[in-house]
């Protein structure tokens, strides 16, 4: 959230051209957006409209600073893996896949057909399948669909596990808050879930670990919640960690990265059938300069 107070110069202009001489970098849509939403106020009051504002006014802006200062519509994705049906990106921090100034708005100006397969969240970071014409997107949500694509995450934690485990447990997703809650017991409204991790290293003077996590089932939010749910909470997630833990560590962005996409083809494929037995990786394991200084590698 950012405040702001209508100098003499500004008065009596609309709210959402104020808005955009003061953050230029911003898609003009995105403030009619948030107007819709009634995450403006003026003068401590939700508004939902263009209004005329006047001097004096103080307004609230319920945007992250991120999106405030604007993606930059010029920035380096970098490709892991293409060929003539698929491109594998590495996703950065601080950017959605889809939608405005996004991953897929960035990528798309150098190609023709480019879709998303699947999803990773704004402050996750790594590899994100695109398909390049509609036959592989169809056949890459279907391997999806049957769990032919194995993908493996590295969290960098707040706490060392004892052994290697795997997790269940009942999460329901609060749509309008955009968050989720874990349950060991089953609810009304929560769906099972089932998360696996590997202990790869730990730094116990610092109490970190990092952890190779595979979902079983994919919700929102699943690894990040469930982990902490476990007493694991992954360092610098602002919504499901620490906020102690993260001041400590001087990290505020979640520390988790998809990091190995494999295809174990069962079924056979028209299109997409060579990519059998492939698995696609980071060169470098993220993470490791957190862990670093009295590290016990597994």
């Amino acid at each position: 959230m950012q405040k702001l107070n209508v100098d003499f110069s500004n008065d009596n202009k609309t709210l959402v051209t104020y808005l955009s001489s003061k953050y230029p970098k911003v898609n003009v849509n995105t403030f009619y957006k948030t107007l819709r939403k009634k995450d403006i106020k003026i003068n401590g009051k939700r508004i939902n409209k263009n209004v005329n504002i006047h001097y004096g006014d103080e307004i609230q802006i319920y945007l992250t600073d991120d999106i405030l200062n604007g993606i930059d519509i010029n920035m380096q994705i970098p490709i892991v893996y293409e060929d003539d049906n698929i491109l594998i990106i590495n996703k950065p921090k601080d950017i959605e896949v889809e939608g405005e100034n996004s991953v897929t708005s960035i990528l798309s100006k150098n190609y023709n057909y480019l879709k998303p397969c699947h999803r990773i969240d704004r402050n996750t970071t790594g590899l994100v399948i695109f398909a390049k014409n509609d036959e592989s997107l169809n056949e890459i949500i279907k391997m999806f669909e049957n769990f032919e694509i194995e993908k493996h995450y590295v969290a960098c934690c707040y706490g060392i596990p004892k052994s290697n485990a795997t997790l269940y447990a009942y999460l329901f997703k609060e749509s309008k808050k955009s968050i989720v809650y874990i349950s060991k017991e089953p609810k009304k409204g929560y769906s099972k879930i089932q998360t696996s991790y590997t202990l790869i290293s730990q730094n116990q003077a610092k109490n970190l670990s990092l952890l190779d996590v595979t979902l079983h089932t994919g919700k929102t939010h699943q690894i990040r919640a469930h982990l902490a749910f476990a007493g694991l909470p992954i360092l610098g997630d602002g919504k499901y960690g620490s906020y102690e833990i993260n001041k400590k560590f001087k990290v505020y962005t979640q520390c988790l990265c998809s990091y190995s996409i494999k295809f174990n083809l069962k079924n056979n494929y028209d299109k997409l059938n060579y990519l059998k037995g492939n698995e696609i990786k980071l060169k470098k394991m993220p993470y490791t300069d957190l862990i670093e200084n009295n590290t016990k590698n597994l």
